[in-house]
């Protein structure tokens, strides 16, 4: 069967279920700006231990990975993410949602081909751009003040 791509569109949006967007959106902020509040929180206890800034935010950091990576093994972040949606693609804790999640999903295959080979399948792409990007961005800055 041979389709125009404007066929292919008009069949997908027929089959597709619609969004509620009325409700989908709200709740992304919500649980995305919760999540951030309780990273402000982390952030302003620390501070209040005597930490600098940037220690705080370090620790903040390994915080809010920590608690994502057990939420996720838990079982936790997938109903939270049911509810808030993109709201939990907050950057920190859904990095260490895509890390957790399909290593815990193929440990039955072993740690080496199971757990290890699969931990990065997600994340992988987004540290090798990330790394790339960021080489990128040194030579141009290095270039850059030469000039």
């Amino acid at each position: 069967m041979k389709m125009t791509d404007n066929e292919y569109g008009s069949l997908a949006k027929k089959c597709s279920p619609n969004t509620k967007m009325y409700k989908t959106l709200p709740m992304a902020f919500i649980i995305g700006g919760l999540i951030c509040c309780i990273g402000q929180g982390f952030m302003n206890i620390y501070k209040s231990f005597g930490m600098n800034m940037s220690d705080a935010g370090v620790m903040t950091s390994i915080t809010m990975v920590f608690l994502s990576a057990v939420f996720t093994g838990f079982g936790l972040y997938d109903r939270i993410a049911k509810v808030g949606g993109a709201g939990t693609l907050v950057p920190i804790t859904g990095f260490a949602n895509a890390v957790v999640s399909p290593a815990l999903e193929f440990k039955t295959e072993g740690y080496v081909l199971g757990t290890g080979a699969k931990m990065f399948v997600i994340a992988g792409p987004v540290i090798v751009y990330g790394l790339c990007a960021s080489v990128l961005y040194g030579i141009i800055l290095y270039l850059v003040r030469l000039v």
